[in-house]
């Protein structure tokens, strides 16, 4: 295993974390700025519509996947920054 790979690893861990609590919060301002209740309709919230179920899940699942992408991104230049090699 690459010397880079290793150094990543619990980098990318705590990054990994980090960027789900990031990315809940996140959606969290989100939902409320939009005009919504504080918290996002459950799945299985019987007095919801399935519009704002899919349409909460699908804001929810964007903003997680555009902070992981950034968090991890970040990481991987911080490593190579680091050791001079990109982890892979």
């Amino acid at each position: 295993m690459k010397a880079s790979k290793v150094v990543y690893k619990p980098v990318g861990l705590a990054l990994g974390a980090g960027a789900g609590l990031l990315a809940g919060a996140l959606f969290k301002e989100v939902w409320k700025l939009a005009g919504h209740e504080d918290d996002a309709p459950s799945p299985t919230d019987e007095e919801r519509h399935w519009r704002e179920v899919l349409v909460a899940a699908a804001i929810q699942g964007a903003i997680f996947a555009l902070v992981k992408a950034a968090v991890e991104r970040s990481g991987a230049v911080a490593v190579r920054r680091v050791s001079g090699k990109w982890p892979a």
